[in-house]
């Protein structure tokens, strides 16, 4: 069940990692676990601040202020 869960976002790291090291580089597997690191901590703020970012987004945009 967890693998469903990381090997998305490990696909993902993956290519972002890609971009910048080559695959065969002896980093490649370092690099994409920092990136993926990066992505997981990303979701779980994204999920642990989605009340408050949607409250300000709202208010925002029904204040006419632009974003």
């Amino acid at each position: 069940m967890l693998n469903l869960l990381v090997r998305p976002i490990m696909f993902i790291s993956a290519l972002i990692a890609a971009v910048f090291v080559a695959r065969d580089a002896p980093n490649f597997g370092v690099i994409q676990m920092v990136i993926g690191l990066f992505l997981i901590v990303a979701l779980v703020a994204i999920g642990a601040f989605w009340e408050t970012l949607t409250d300000r987004w709202r208010s925002k945009t029904k204040s006419g202020e632009p974003l």
